[in-house]
């Protein structure tokens, strides 16, 4: 079955309280954070987020994944409402105006690929120290989860998800100070997030929180 033999490779066990639990017994938790045109930042302004950017992984003694989701954005829907607007336009040189800026957008889209980017952070907790693997044994744990996964208790995994909080606050405070506007990724935007990633070809309107 093609879906099953698809799911084999999905490193994630489960979805725990926000937090993911991979096959190999480690845990992840995701930050969605906001972005900012730096090209239009003052000199000083650039150099002061480069600074925080600096401070901020040099405050950090374990690893983080940045990750940045591109997708080309689809604009259907906001051409129909303008369409839409257009033929309800009582005003004529409105009417005129909004079909002319309708035509503008359409060709634009097809001059460039208009694209929509999303930014994460994902921070890591190891319930065991962290080996380098052979081939074989990486191989191995896509399609069977550890025994740490079958084995952890609920209040085990409590114990793991505060740790794993207290390196979540670092980070959000950091990248709040950069004025990036952290949030931390909840279930169902989890769930959204990561059929995405394996389903690039989905309709678009899925939203991330």
């Amino acid at each position: 079955m093609p879906e099953a033999n698809t799911r084999q490779f999905v490193e994630i066990q489960e979805i725990r309280n926000d937090v993911l639990i991979l096959k190999d017994g480690s845990l992840r938790q995701i930050i969605k954070v906001g972005s900012t045109n730096f090209e239009l930042k003052s000199q000083d302004e650039q150099l002061a987020v480069l600074q925080n950017f600096r401070n901020f992984l040099n405050s950090l003694d374990f690893s983080v994944e940045i990750m940045i989701m591109s997708r080309k954005l689809n604009i259907n829907k906001y051409l129909a409402f303008i369409n839409e607007s257009a033929e309800n336009q009582q005003n004529e040189l409105l009417r005129i105006q909004t079909v002319d800026y309708s035509k503008f957008v359409q060709e634009l889209t097809q001059l460039a690929n208009i694209m929509a980017k999303d930014f994460f952070l994902a921070i890591p907790f190891y319930i065991s120290p962290k080996v380098s693997k052979g081939i074989g044994e990486t191989f191995k744990s896509v399609f069977k989860p550890s025994t740490v996964v079958k084995e952890m208790k609920p209040e085990d995994f409590e114990s793991y998800r505060i740790q794993l909080s207290q390196r979540v606050n670092l980070v959000f405070e950091n990248v709040a100070g950069m004025g990036l506007a952290p949030k931390p990724m909840e279930q169902d935007g989890l769930i959204n997030l990561y059929y995405r990633l394996y389903n690039p070809e989905a309709i678009e309107g899925i939203k991330t929180q």
